[in-house]
């Protein structure tokens, strides 16, 4: 049997029937073991903590490169990270060890880390996140970036279609969106990455996405699925030398 359209992969990708799991909320766990890849140092971090008129954003990790405090004029690219269900809680060194922000260490701009509380992210409390932190930064406007995996991979989607004037580009790792949104974000430069065994959250989830991005015209839309690796799809993607270069040169 032939698969639907909305399951074919993007011609930059293996060709092979993807596995949709969706409906549930996904679980940060990989039924085998991740693939091994170089990692940096790990990077020091600051917790801050954060008004969001509510429980599901308290604190974030902040990570600020080296040289931010000698150039007191000088405006910097800054990623928002939406990490994945399994750093939900109130132990915000969780996220210390997981995805961007275990990759970070070195990286020419500042990363700002959310922790979700609850059970899902909430798009009030994102939002008055963002107003917060945006403001108390030296960051570039114009480049500020969203990153997310899992769970932090929908978010970055739904968020960015929703506020797409936020963001001068999306990293979405192992997430899946409302394609009939896609239209809001479709002159967002976007990278996404999937693995074709994940068993979490099925590859579809991305390969619709970049499908209907890229059926809509969008003039920067990459995508990267491994065909092995699980739902761990953001070790390699976050170590990927050519998507902080790609990423910086993004502007709004």
């Amino acid at each position: 049997m032939t698969p639907p359209p909305t399951a074919q992969p993007p011609k930059d990708t293996v060709k092979q029937p993807p596995k949709d799991t969706t409906g549930l909320p996904p679980k940060d766990t990989v039924k085998q073991p991740p693939v091994e890849v170089p990692l940096p140092a790990p990077a020091s971090f600051i917790v801050e903590a954060v008004n969001t008129n509510g429980p599901n954003i308290t604190q974030y990790l902040l990570y600020l490169p080296d040289g931010y405090n000698v150039d007191e004029s000088y405006k910097w690219p800054v990623v928002i990270y939406l990490h994945g269900q399994a750093g939900i809680g109130t132990d915000i060194s969780v996220l210390k060890n997981s995805s961007l922000p275990r990759m970070v260490n070195g990286q020419p701009f500042v990363m700002i880390a959310p922790q979700c509380r609850t059970s899902w992210w909430n798009m009030d409390a994102l939002e008055l996140f963002y107003k917060a932190v945006i403001s108390k930064y030296r960051v570039d406007p114009n480049r500020i970036y969203l990153a997310g995996a899992s769970m932090g991979g929908m978010q970055t989607w739904d968020w960015a279609m929703l506020h797409p004037e936020r963001f001068a580009a999306l990293v979405p790792v192992a997430g899946r969106g409302n394609v009939k949104l896609a239209i809001n974000i479709k002159n967002i430069p976007v990278w996404a990455f999937h693995s074709t065994n994940d068993e979490v959250v099925g590859v579809a989830g991305s390969r619709d996405m970049i499908k209907a991005l890229r059926d809509l015209g969008g003039p920067n839309i990459k995508y990267t699925e491994y065909a092995t690796g699980g739902h761990d799809a953001w070790t390699r993607a976050f170590t990927t030398a050519e998507l902080y270069t790609w990423l910086l040169a993004q502007k709004k």
